[in-house]
């Protein structure tokens, strides 16, 4: 059968059995890495129940209390590697000022956690987002940095609970000897009737730069935290 050919000729290539060996050979070797990629995982489907999780924050920058609800998914349920991983997360207040970009993070949020992976670099990430006009303090003298970011801890907690995350803290030994340290300051440098905060620290205590609780105070000449044992001095 006869083509009309209706445009200018500006280049031709001859077909060769050669050529067309190496067009298979080029083929083959692209399926060839195509079915070497390795998914890091499926998509999650929903089933019909799920459990959960709710949590309160009451914070100084809002109104009234966020209500977070964490639900997860049972993996291999029935087996001996049955273990729970979040599937889906909401926030609910009565505040309406943060709605929208509420609304975004927890389908964002949901998105992630339903892909599948390794979803623990959300508590980092929400952790590490600062307020522009500076964070606020919680009940206790803990610092936090934003509103996201103590979202970030709520899912850091939740994590932790289904044994996706190991609880941060102290060993028995660091521990007991805080707990000494405490007591020694207690007795030898707090007055009569002195006022504590209600973690049960000195209400003068300084701002841990590690733990964010007001907890540190000058001990032999050294700041100390009465919390977590972080020393100046070493």
């Amino acid at each position: 059968m006869a083509i009309k050919i209706e445009k200018k000729i500006t280049a031709y290539n001859l077909v060769t059995p050669e050529s067309k060996e190496e067009k298979t050979r080029a083929e083959e070797a692209a399926k060839a890495v195509q079915s070497n990629v390795v998914q890091m995982g499926e998509p999650l489907s929903r089933p019909e129940e799920l459990v959960g999780n709710t949590y309160k924050i009451k914070t100084p920058v809002t109104e009234h209390a966020l209500y977070i609800t964490i639900n997860d998914i049972i993996m291999n349920e029935g087996t001996p590697q049955e273990h729970r991983r979040p599937f889906e997360v909401f926030i609910n207040s009565k505040n309406m000022e943060h709605f929208q970009w509420i609304v975004a993070l927890t389908r964002v949020m949901s998105a992630v956690f339903r892909k599948g992976g390794d979803v623990t670099f959300l508590v980092e990430e929400l952790k590490s987002v600062f307020e522009p006009s500076g964070g606020y303090f919680k009940k206790g003298g803990k610092f936090v940095p934003s509103l996201v970011a103590e979202i970030g801890e709520v899912v850091e907690k939740h994590l932790q609970n289904i044994g996706m995350l190991e609880k941060a803290g102290l060993d028995q030994h660091q521990q007991k000897l805080v707990d000494e340290k405490k007591a020694e300051y207690l007795q030898n440098h707090a007055q009569a009737g002195e006022e504590m905060n209600a973690e049960g620290f000195p209400k003068g205590a300084q701002l841990c730069n590690k733990c964010n609780t007001k907890a540190s105070i000058v001990m032999d000449g050294c700041l100390t935290c009465l919390n977590c044992g972080e020393s100046k001095c070493g």
